[in-house]
């Protein structure tokens, strides 16, 4: 049986100001995003400039932050919200949605396409190998904080966290996301988009790979105390909004070979 670190959230204080872990690896993830972008920009034919690479980051981190955060309040924090309007602002405090940063993220990259003439489908193929670190590093995060905590568990990795109030080990899950939606993803669309594919395939293999490990994983994490399972004993809000990704990039994957077919 394992003990959680405990970790201080605070990283260092500069004066009044503190610098938590948790906003640390949301930079952390953008700088690497960034520098994985440029790399891409500098390869023959990429379409691309380092100057429209450093306004898409921009873009990329007020869609992720905007977005994750709303998404999490309206998806899983909404009665709180009514209660008290100002949580919606408490970001270096965690609560943040994937599923909303990832809606964030969409539209703008749909700002972003109309200013710089770019198309939409390019664009989203374009970023969808960068978003994987911010992924391995946002959970990273969660870890640190002691939060989105697994299942009881008697497999010896099992891991106490004090945060839940009790001494049971549990699936630290927050470590399985950050395998399979920060190091595997990153290693398939990676990988898959090393070579030229046609449009919308990668934008397909992200939100498969996404939506299908997110799904297995909520099998062992601790679903929101606030929400429960929401049917069969077993569905969580997690796997609701993870199965339209599934979806999603089934049916851009058939587009994008159907298309080229043609």
């Amino acid at each position: 049986m394992l003990i959680h670190p405990d970790f201080d959230p605070v990283a260092f204080s500069l004066g009044p100001l503190q610098v938590r872990w948790y906003g640390l690896m949301y930079l952390l993830g953008f700088l690497i995003g960034w520098a994985l972008g440029r790399y891409r920009v500098k390869q023959p034919g990429s379409g691309w400039t380092a100057a429209q690479m450093d306004d898409l980051v921009f873009y990329i981190a007020l869609g992720v932050i905007l977005g994750g955060r709303v998404g999490y309040i309206l998806f899983y924090g909404f009665d709180g919200f009514l209660h008290h309007p100002l949580i919606l602002f408490r970001v270096w405090e965690g609560g943040m949605s994937f599923h909303g940063g990832f809606l964030g993220v969409l539209l703008a990259m749909a700002l972003f396409a109309r200013k710089y003439q770019q198309g939409f489908w390019q664009t989203v193929d374009f970023i969808a190998p960068l978003i994987p670190p911010g992924l391995f590093f946002g959970r990273i995060g969660n870890f640190i904080n002691g939060e989105l905590w697994g299942k009881v568990t008697d497999l010896p990795w099992g891991m106490v966290f004090r945060q839940t109030g009790d001494s049971l080990p549990r699936h630290p899950s927050q470590l399985y996301q950050m395998a399979l939606e920060g190091v595997a993803l990153f290693v398939i669309v990676w990988l898959f988009s090393a070579k030229p594919r046609p449009t919308m395939a990668v934008s397909g293999v992200f939100a498969l790979g996404y939506g299908g490990f997110r799904f297995l994983v909520e099998f062992v994490r601790q679903p929101d105390a606030q929400l429960g399972y929401l049917a069969f004993g077993w569905l969580t809000m997690g796997q609701v909004l993870s199965l339209p990704m599934v979806a999603v990039g089934l049916i851009l994957l058939g587009l994008a070979y159907r298309h080229r077919g043609g």
